[in-house]
Parts: structure tokens; C-alpha cells; sequence
């Protein structure tokens, strides 16, 4: 019997696995992706809400009528980038772990597999 069908079944094996590994990977691409985007989103909204209220106030601009929105615009900039930065490194840390873990599998495949076959050529040559 050829050993090649196994090798099929297992590359089925293999990508079960693999995708349960994966599973939950795009959700945090996703959220390293839109956090700064929402986070420049929070910015804009800072900024209108600044020159609305400067445009509300008239003559009667100060600083503290102005810092309300810089102050959003600031937090959201900053809460966008930091979820951003550490959706990011998670994800490429994890996706280069499965990486890892997918190369020991195909080595102990191909390893096992030979092994496989040599025990079959004993088998046939006596």
C-alpha cells in the first residue's frame, strides 16, 4: 500500500489545526487595523468641538473654552495608537508562534512519514 494517502489525511489534520490556531487572528488584524483610525476619528471630533465652541464664544475666547476639545482630540489620538500598537505586536507575535508551530508539525510529519516508509521497505525486502 502507498504511503501517499496518509500524507493527504494529514495535510487535512494540519489545517484543522491550523485553523483553529488562526481562530481569532483577524478580529485583533481588525482592531490593530481601526484602532487609530477610530482614534483619528476621536481627533476630528476634538477639533470641531473646539472651533464650535470658539465659533459659539464669539469675542469671548480663553483657554479653557479651547481645551475641552484639544483634550478629546488628544485622548482619542492616544487611546487609538496605544490599542493600535498592542493589537499589532499581538498579532504578528501570535501569527509568528503559529508560524513556529506549523514548521515542528511538518517536520515531525515528514520525519514520522519516513519512518513510515523505511519500516514498509524492511517489510517488502524480506
Amino acid at each position: 500500500r502507498d504511503v501517499a494517502p496518509s500524507r493527504g489525511l494529514g495535510d487535512v489534520y494540519k489545517r484543522q489545526e491550523v485553523a483553529g490556531m488562526e481562530k481569532g487572528l483577524s478580529t485583533l488584524a481588525t482592531c490593530a487595523g481601526m484602532a487609530p483610525m477610530i482614534g483619528f476619528l476621536g481627533t476630528v471630533v476634538g477639533m470641531v468641538q473646539a472651533f464650535y465652541d470658539m465659533a459659539m464664544a464669539g469675542n469671548n475666547i480663553n483657554i479653557t473654552l479651547l481645551s475641552r476639545g484639544i483634550y478629546t482630540a488628544m485622548i482619542t489620538t492616544v487611546a487609538g495608537l496605544i490599542v493600535g500598537i498592542i493589537a499589532y505586536f499581538a498579532y504578528n507575535a501570535l501569527t509568528a508562534k503559529i508560524d513556529h508551530i506549523v514548521t515542528k508539525m511538518e517536520t515531525a510529519s515528514a520525519d514520522f512519514m519516513e519512518v513510515i516508509y523505511e519500516v514498509k521497505n524492511e517489510k517488502e525486502n524480506k
